[in-house]
């Protein structure tokens, strides 16, 4: 009795010291995963004040009149003493405490302090003007009116007056960097500068029709009387007329003369002084792999051959008695495949493929977004040189997410690519995944709000591949757009990899990519241009697409009977953008409690 005593009571110390250790493991963990938080979150608001734009169009209003000088080596040393400082903060959690949803979040802060720094040891402030994205065209769709820029209230207006004088000052920064950039050689090629003139001119026009900055004056707050409204507009038009239009003539006149000769007439960003390492970087940035890049160019390749293949299935199965160059070239001119006469009626097709899918859609996710869609025409001022594209809503459902279309020539506006292309920029492709994301306020907001190429990327290409299972491609010439698409994002990585790695030409580019798809001369010019301007940028679709069905494939093989794809697409989504492996570690953890 007295020995059963003994070990009763030595038995309850030990479960009790368990339960103590046990208690302060969890109150450690709880601790670890607040400090986390607080971490993430004060990285979010620091990133924001670096970064008002994107604090605007993530809806954090109090930075709508700023506007930064980012390309000022002042401003980079700044932003570079942030990110270390939250660097050696992050040293300070313990990993092995943290949840998985909370190891995500760590492993993504640190990725993106790193690659923050390192991308500010690189000289890309030298090179701030592109024809495809940079702050001239980004401040010109926030001055429109129908993009973040709110233009709701009197303080609305006065605010974006105040980012119209600052960009005089980033104009002037501007103008001193690519100076700089002439000496030591470090200069963008010839054939891109000749595409931003056309597009600094235009936003140079004293023109109230088709200046896009002038567009807000016609929408003025409707609770204004009307000698309010007069003087806002006046005190507007004179600010546009006093910061943007002698800043848009003085970054024209500077290209045209000053830039344009001295640019290069190389077209890859390996010709650079530091070039070579900027690429590596950048496809680290842009695919989260540390893939060479030989290895992307073999894939590329490989990914050609095998598209190919299925598109002279696809051929003969129409009757097409030609080649596949010759099917190409029915493709890129057959007026069978151009039935449009009018923009709306471009819209509206579209409008007709959203009413079509949403059924099976609503089958094969479990959780639809909130935020509502809308389909508009590009601006006239920025169509020539953009693609389709998809600009989210705002967070708190104020701001729809819109799938922009350029249409210079509804005539000359092909039906064949319609489906495919909607599935990618809208339904379910980017508009589910960024609206979904930005909607979980169970994440960090610099998780709801970021952006990683080769996740977003990635997942809405492989939403095309989604159209048969959805009720589409039952035309084949439609099946051939969807072919179509696939094989530029597999021609990209040849070309991005050809331009910047291995001595490409533009030409040579142009060619190989003509030679692969049925795009016009004009629509593979303004392609591989955009590949010259984003280095690395076009790897991310394919890359990530490949990942996608690599895991879709191999737990529908594990799961068996248990695989549900809406739980699949689901699991997919509901972290919001990571890179690569951290998706690939995630999904692994989904399937094992599915079983």
């Amino acid at each position: 009795m007295v020995k059963n005593a003994i070990s009763g009571l030595l038995l309850s110390g030990v479960l009790l010291t368990a339960a103590c250790n046990q208690s302060a493991t969890h109150n450690s963990a709880a601790a670890m995963s607040d400090s986390l938080h607080q971490l993430a979150e004060k990285y979010y608001d620091a990133s924001m004040a670096l970064n008002p734009l994107q604090a605007t169009q993530n809806g954090e209003n109090q930075y709508n009149d700023q506007l930064p000088i980012d390309i000022s080596f002042g401003f980079r040393k700044k932003a570079d003493s942030v990110f270390a400082s939250f660097q050696d903060a992050i040293k300070g959690i313990d990993t092995a405490l943290l949840t998985p949803n909370d190891r995500i979040t760590y492993d993504m802060l640190e990725r993106e302090l790193s690659i923050n720094r390192e991308a500010l040891t690189f000289h890309d402030n030298l090179m701030p003007i592109q024809q495809f994205a940079c702050m001239p065209l980004q401040l010109a769709q926030f001055g429109s009116g129908t993009s973040a820029q709110p233009f709701k209230t009197v303080d609305d207006y006065h605010n974006f007056m105040r980012r119209m004088e600052r960009f005089a000052e980033w104009t002037d920064t501007a103008i001193a960097n690519m100076q700089i950039g002439i000496s030591t050689g470090y200069v963008l090629p010839k054939s891109l500068v000749v595409k931003t003139i056309p597009q600094l001119t235009a936003l140079a026009k004293k023109d109230p029709v088709n200046n896009v900055f002038y567009g807000p004056v016609n929408s003025l707050p409707a609770a204004l009387d009307s000698n309010a409204k007069t003087a806002l507009k006046t005190e507007y038009i004179a600010a546009i007329e006093k910061y943007i239009l002698p800043s848009f003539s003085k970054l024209q006149e500077f290209m045209q003369r000053t830039y344009l000769p001295a640019a290069r007439n190389s077209s890859g960003i390996d010709s650079l002084p530091d070039g070579k390492s900027y690429y590596a970087f950048l496809i680290k940035s842009w695919t989260t792999t540390q893939r060479p890049p030989e290895e992307i160019f073999a894939l590329g390749e490989k990914e050609v051959a095998r598209i190919r293949g299925e598109m002279e299935t696809t051929k003969n199965s129409t009757g097409f008695s030609g080649d596949l160059p010759a099917f190409f070239e029915f493709m890129r001119t057959s007026k069978k495949l151009r039935i449009f006469n009018t923009p709306a009626a471009i819209l509206d097709s579209f409008k007709a493929i959203e009413n079509k899918i949403m059924p099976g859609v609503r089958k094969m996710y479990g959780k639809l977004p909130k935020t509502k869609f809308e389909i508009r025409q590009t601006e006239a001022y920025r169509a020539a040189s953009a693609s389709a594209e998809y600009i989210q809503g705002s967070a708190d459902g104020t701001r729809p997410g819109v799938f922009y279309v350029p249409i210079l020539n509804p005539k000359e506006f092909s039906y064949a690519g319609m489906e495919c292309l909607f599935l990618h920029e809208a339904i379910p492709g980017h508009h589910f995944q960024c609206s979904l994301q930005q909607e979980n306020d169970s994440l960090p907001k610099f998780r709801r709000f970021s952006w990683i190429g080769a996740y977003g990327e990635g997942y809405a290409l492989y939403c095309e591949s989604l159209g048969k299972e959805l009720g589409l491609y039952t035309d084949p010439y439609m099946y051939f757009g969807r072919l179509t698409d696939e094989i530029h994002r597999a021609i990209r990585l040849v070309v991005d990899v050809g331009l910047h790695s291995k001595g490409w030409t533009r030409e040579q580019a142009i060619k190989y990519m003509m030679d692969n798809e049925p795009v016009s001369l004009q629509e593979a010019t303004a392609e591989i241009e955009r590949y010259m301007a984003l280095p690395a940028q076009a790897l991310s679709y394919k890359i990530g697409e490949l990942k996608i069905h690599e895991l879709r494939n191999k737990y529908t093989q594990e799961l068996g009977n248990a695989f549900k794809l809406s739980s699949f697409h689901d699991e997919l989504l509901k972290d919001g953008c990571v890179p690569l492996s951290i998706l690939e570690t995630k999904m692994a953890r989904w399937a094992l409690l599915a079983k």
